[in-house]
């Protein structure tokens, strides 16, 4: 029997829909292109990859020259092609009927444009649950790789997975290969001739009749993204003194995981927990829960039996984001509406649109959040819900709702009403606030309640407000990201309290009290309320008239007391030159200043990426104070401060009887 390790090297290559356009190109530039040049110098050194498939459309329209090189390499015989869902969707939580149709999608996607059908596939974030098996299988998709930690957390010991098992689900199998944890934080950060020494000392270690493979499959960012890697990769030239030590030595053969697959039999049964990479079980968790967590592992590292048994130390499951976040959580359920709706309709009214923007809205990365995903940054959101309202607009045109209806879409026990008119959708969450959660603009394809409010997070507790801190990394070769602490922006102590009320559009308060109402029984639609906390009642009723939102406040009594409403509007240009505000015909500042004016009865916030503008006019004169409303995020280049939305206030004085306040959403510019 050869001594031979088979190295089964595969990278994934991923950018979220929706991502800047110099995001991308800056991407392609000190990564993809490197990459596959310095992989097309070496065609005795097989690998696999996976694109998802935004991406590929991307790269294969801007980038056709260095898609060439690929598809040579795929021709010859050097690349195996992985699928996936077409927009990198967590496939555990679509239906599954959207399952099948994004893994096809992409299948049929590579076969076109590659000329390979792929046997293997990518799962997004590495999220395993056992639902997802017969459709990968119905797709053919006959292997996946998932960490080596599933593994362990189902029993099995390191010395075991250095090949694939098997597992079914309701009589459909599916064959499973254990990527190397050692691998993954070895390459590219350990020196080449360390990494190679490590791969040769697999080459033993085999069972009987059968050859051990080395198995990586991670993410290609790390070769040239990840801080200081494309330095180290490709001008100190890592990458490729890395395949010349590979094809070089006699213990190391690379093949593809098909050959593999089809050489070798499997290892046996096994049937995994519900979980996804390590790491993610910290994320997962809430702020408290996550520093519990990370305090016992940091116990049984410092007692010297992580490594062994860190399986049995298991946080929480990807899953966990939804009822972390509610905005992930309302996205997510508005999602499943629409795909519920879309499926309903009759097949001669659907079309490929359609299917388009929901799969559009099934993109994994706007739904959560480590060092990694992307729920805080308001571009991802954005693109969600730009797929999620052009699509209702869609089917509405097929299959009109209602004008108003109530339900409650995110599960979580408060029903929510909405009021549309084929123009705006208005959702008011029918708790104390009886806010706006939700205000679309559909010839904008726009959600203006696209917010996130500031909540504890577990890595606040790294943050030294007001200075940086020095990386934790002391080993040879450079820091994974995992193990950086660096900063983007100053963090201050009050940047990272977290907000006492969602960030909404209209929630009042009186003399700074918040407001609690009441939604009125004899209120049909749900949309007039009464406080219920006041010497005397406050009405607020809140209405659509085509492309005008009108927010009434009837007051019973002159109170000698200050009234204000928050209004906090997701406008995409943010804290960009392409927003601002327009007074009196000037432009006394952008969205990211602050402002404040006296004696107001109209404000226009003009946007060039929306391509419209917001007029707000009240029918009183206020007083408006306005100012940027930012989160504390973490990413792999540091913590950073992030704009989420602006922030109007509007207050007077509560001497008329009544006060209306509109906003008028407009399509150009005035």
């Amino acid at each position: 029997m050869s001594q031979r390790v088979s190295l089964l090297f595969g990278v994934h290559a991923h950018q979220p829909v929706g991502n800047f356009p110099e995001v991308l190109e800056d991407a392609h530039l000190r990564c993809y292109k490197p990459f596959l040049q310095v992989l097309y110098r070496y065609p005795d050194f097989r690998f696999s990859v996976h694109f998802s498939g935004w991406l590929l459309d991307y790269l294969l329209q801007r980038f056709p020259d260095d898609m060439a090189l690929l598809h040579e390499m795929v021709a010859r015989r050097q690349v195996e092609l992985f699928g996936a869902g077409d927009t990198e969707p967590v496939l555990a939580v679509i239906p599954n009927r959207d399952r099948t149709g994004q893994i096809d999608a992409f299948s049929n996607k590579l076969a076109a444009k590659f000329g390979q059908r792929p046997q293997g596939a990518w799962l997004t974030e590495r999220v395993w649950e056992s639902t997802v098996v017969p459709s990968l299988a119905d797709c053919g998709i006959r292997y996946v790789t998932v960490d080596d930690y599933h593994f362990l957390c189902a029993g099995k010991t390191p010395e075991e997975l250095n090949g694939y098992f098997t597992t079914e689900e309701d009589s459909h199998k599916l064959d499973l290969f254990p990527i190397s944890e050692s691998l993954r934080y070895k390459i590219p950060f350990s020196p080449v001739e360390e990494t190679i020494a490590y791969l040769e000392s697999l080459a033993g270690q085999h069972a009987q009749n059968t050859r051990a493979a080395a198995i990586y499959f991670d993410d290609i960012e790390k070769f040239g993204i990840w801080p200081e890697t494309y330095q180290w990769v490709y001008e100190k030239g890592w990458l490729e003194r890395f395949i010349q030590g590979v094809l070089a030595s006699n213990k190391i053969s690379t093949q593809h995981y098909s050959e593999y697959h089809a050489s070798e039999k499997t290892r046996g049964i096994v049937y995994l927990p519900t979980v996804s990479y390590i790491e993610m079980n910290e994320w997962t968790l809430p702020a408290q829960s996550a520093n519990t967590y990370a305090d016992l592992v940091q116990q049984a590292k410092t007692s010297g039996w992580y490594e062994h048994k860190k399986s049995f130390l298991r946080g929480g499951i990807w899953k966990n984001f939804f009822s972390r976040y509610p905005e992930s959580n309302w996205m997510h359920k508005r999602m499943l509406s629409l795909s519920a709706r879309l499926n309903a309709l009759p097949e001669k009214h659907r079309s490929a649109l359609m299917q388009q923007k929901l799969y559009e809205s099934q993109a994994n990365d706007a739904y959560w959040h480590g060092l990694f995903g992307g729920l805080y940054l308001p571009h991802l959101r954005r693109a969600v819900y730009n797929a999620l309202i052009e699509l209702e607009a869609l089917l509405d045109a097929r299959a009109p709702r209602a004008a108003y209806f109530t339900e409650d879409t995110d599960l979580d026990g408060v029903e929510e009403t909405y009021l549309h008119n084929g123009v705006l959708q208005a959702v008011l969450k029918l708790d104390q606030f009886a806010s706006i959660c939700e205000l679309d603009a559909y010839p904008l394809r726009h959600n203006f309640g696209d917010t996130l409010r500031c909540q504890v997070e577990h890595y606040y507790q790294k943050i030294q407000p007001g200075a940086g801190a020095p990386s934790s990394h002391t080993a040879s070769g450079i820091a994974s990201a995992h193990d950086r602490i660096s900063y983007k922006h100053e963090i201050s102590a009050e940047d990272i309290v977290p907000d006492d009320h969602p960030r909404n559009l209209f929630v009042d308060r009186l003399d700074g009290m918040f407001i609690t109402y009441r939604s009125l029984a004899s209120a049909l639609e749900n949309n007039h309320f009464q406080s219920e906390n006041t010497a005397y009642p406050v009405h607020k009723l809140i209405m659509l008239d085509g492309n005008r939102l009108q927010v009434t406040y009837h007051f019973t009594a002159k109170l000698a007391h200050s009234f204000s409403t928050e209004i906090n509007l997701a406008m995409p240009s943010c804290d960009g030159v392409g927003g601002r505000y327009i007074y009196q015909g000037k432009i006394p500042g952008g969205f990211g200043q602050w402002l404040e004016l006296t004696g107001l009865s109209e404000l226009t916030l003009d946007d060039d990426t929306l391509g419209g503008s917001v007029t707000l006019t009240t029918s009183h004169p206020v007083t408006l104070r306005a100012h940027p409303h930012f989160s504390v995020s973490q990413s792999e280049s540091g913590f950073e401060k992030i704009m989420q939305a602006t922030t109007l206030i509007l207050e007077w004085p509560v001497t008329a009887p009544e006060l209306i306040v509109t906003l008028q959403i407009n399509t150009r510019k005035p």
